[in-house]
């Protein structure tokens, strides 16, 4: 797996909270895909995505599933243990950037799909922009971008420390902004937002584990350029 470094990328407040996340937890959420990642999978090979984005690769959980389907995948991630634990599982099929999502972009490739999972909701409202704009800018027309995010419905809402409306401190470093329908078609309504689908997701595929509620969002290029 090979992996780029971008200098200008300093460490901050969740480099040190990802780095000793996975240092301490290594595969946290083992090797399963997601239910939003096999729900992203099918779409993509709908549309003949050939070449896909995913922001916050983390230790590559959700890149198998789309390597499987003969989808090329290039990562960003923040934690450089992340990224070593991705290459010691998936060898050098997948590409990662290391750095921020909020220093995108990290090349200037156009890509025929993004996938971003429970990542965005981890943003202040600035950088939560700025994402959802770089994600786009970085989509081929008549592609999708993808987005899960967390809802107001999950039980930790409204628990731990306010800090903005509907963002909350629920474990120190962890700054998780929960999503509606409204906040939802606000955020992602300029950049072709075409569906949303509530779902359930576990953070590690288990029976006994419990489960989030969850959006998930598809944007698409097209629906944007034919307003």
């Amino acid at each position: 797996m090979n992996s780029t470094k971008k200098d200008r990328v300093a460490p901050n407040d969740k480099t040190a909270f990802w780095e000793s996340s996975f240092r301490e937890k290594q595969a946290m959420w083992g090797f399963e895909p997601s239910d939003s990642a096999i729900l992203a999978r099918d779409i993509f090979l709908r549309e003949g995505a050939k070449n896909i984005l995913v922001p916050g690769v983390g230790y590559g959980r959700n890149a198998q599933i789309f390597i499987d389907n003969g989808i090329k995948v290039t990562g960003i991630e923040i934690s450089e243990t992340a990224i070593a634990l991705a290459r010691k599982h998936y060898g050098t099929e997948v590409t990662i950037y290391h750095g921020s999502v909020t220093d995108m972009p990290f090349d200037n490739l156009k890509y025929d799909g993004i996938f971003c999972y429970a990542l965005i909701h981890l943003l202040n409202g600035i950088e939560r922009k700025k994402l959802i704009e770089d994600c786009f800018n970085q989509l081929l027309p008549d592609s999708s971008m993808i987005f899960s995010v967390i809802s107001k419905k999950a039980p930790t809402y409204g628990t731990g420390k306010k800090i903005s409306e509907d963002q909350y401190e629920i474990v120190e470093g962890v700054h998780l902004y929960f999503y509606d329908r409204e906040s939802i078609q606000s955020e992602f309504g300029e950049f072709g937002l075409f569906e949303i689908l509530d779902i359930e997701e576990q953070p590690i595929k288990n029976p006994d584990q419990y489960h989030f509620p969850f959006f998930l969002i598809k944007c698409r290029k097209d629906k944007v350029e034919n307003q």
